[in-house]
């Protein structure tokens, strides 16, 4: 048992050696040879970038250019009719969508429960959000009250000053977002 495995463990070493030797390689040494040789390469330096200058832009209260403008019709005041009683609730805690403007609203749907008779309105604001609003609820800036949903619009009464210190009504709605 010895033997043979002495016989294997030199007969290994005789293939090692004998597979070891030999310039069979000459012609890869002289091409690396012949690379190192040649001169290097020159890497140009990044070139210079200016510093950002941020912009400020100073139109953000104006009308969106790519927006229609909205037309808005002012009715004659005659001095002789009294002041009217319109004005808005300052005591009652302001609702959510009180906090977007109207233009940043959209309906997108309608919801109603099959044990109420009550119709529900989807609204979506600029942050992505989508809430439900129903009649009586409050939304937009300008103190509007929902006083009409149906499935294709709602309808909101809106309280703004009138320009001599007191407050008029103001119809607004807001159609279905087909989008």
């Amino acid at each position: 048992m010895k033997l043979k495995s002495l016989l294997i463990v030199l007969s290994v070493t005789l293939a090692l050696t004998g597979c070891s030797g030999g310039n069979g390689f000459s012609d890869i040494d002289q091409f690396m040879d012949a690379t190192k040789a040649k001169p290097r390469g020159k890497v140009e330096p990044l070139p210079e970038f200016k510093a950002y200058q941020s912009f400020t832009y100073s139109a953000a209260n104006r009308r969106a250019p790519f927006t229609p403008p909205v037309d808005v019709v002012l009715s004659a005041v005659i001095e002789d009719k009294p002041e009217n009683s319109v004005k808005p609730n300052f005591d009652r805690p302001k609702e959510l969508l009180e906090t977007f403007g109207l233009g940043g609203l959209k309906m997108v749907g309608t919801l109603q429960r099959q044990e109420e008779n009550t119709l529900w309105a989807l609204i979506s604001d600029n942050d992505g959000g989508i809430h439900r609003v129903k009649l009586g609820q409050f939304m937009g800036k300008n103190h509007g009250r929902i006083v009409m949903i149906d499935d294709s619009q709602l309808e909101l009464i809106e309280i703004v000053p009138n320009g001599r210190g007191g407050w008029l009504e103001r119809p607004r709605s807001i159609a279905l977002d087909d989008q």
